[in-house]
């Protein structure tokens, strides 16, 4: 029995990608730990308070962090292609578009803009349809919510000629 010692270097790394998401998980967990410990003890008869249910998640992220480094080290992630970076770059701009408009131009128009940039990152290539479809959705979705169900969403100027 000989030890094969022509192992490539790639093949003893471990997935870095993994130990991110490891990094990740574990962080994840200890927000929450951080979070729930902030909650008040338990009260009255039973032994479950409102810390219970975070506690077994935080617990869990944990596990899932452990077990994903082991994984990152024995290599048991499969192959991944290569990650295209315009697509989210949509994504994530329409998200901040959404973010940054809301209070100035309302949920319709807010939202509607990031609608039409996750179209964008997901294949649409026509801004100038998927935007105005966007706002529209979005307008009537506004309506459910301020109108039917009587919650508050940001209102603009759109919203504010349905009033």
């Amino acid at each position: 029995m000989s030890l094969d010692t022509n192992k490539t270097s790639s093949e003893r790394r471990p997935d870095w990608a993994a130990l991110v998401i490891a990094a990740v998980l574990a962080i994840v967990a200890v927000v929450i730990f951080v979070d729930v410990s902030r909650l008040t003890a338990t009260t009255g008869y039973s032994p479950v308070g409102p810390a219970s249910v975070p506690y077994w998640i935080a617990f869990g992220l944990i596990g899932l962090a452990i077990w994903t480094v082991f994984a990152a080290f024995r290599r048991d992630f499969p192959e991944r292609e290569r990650q295209e970076v315009s697509p989210v770059l949509w994504i994530v701009g329409g998200l901040l578009a959404q973010m940054i408009l809301i209070r100035f131009a309302g949920f319709s128009i807010a939202t509607g803009i990031m609608f039409g940039c996750a179209a964008r990152g997901f294949g649409a290539r026509r801004l100038h349809i998927s935007i105005p479809v966007g706002i529209i959705i979005c307008l009537a979705i506004w309506w459910l919510f301020a109108g039917v169900l009587q919650l508050s969403l940001p209102a603009g100027p759109l919203e504010n000629l349905l009033q």
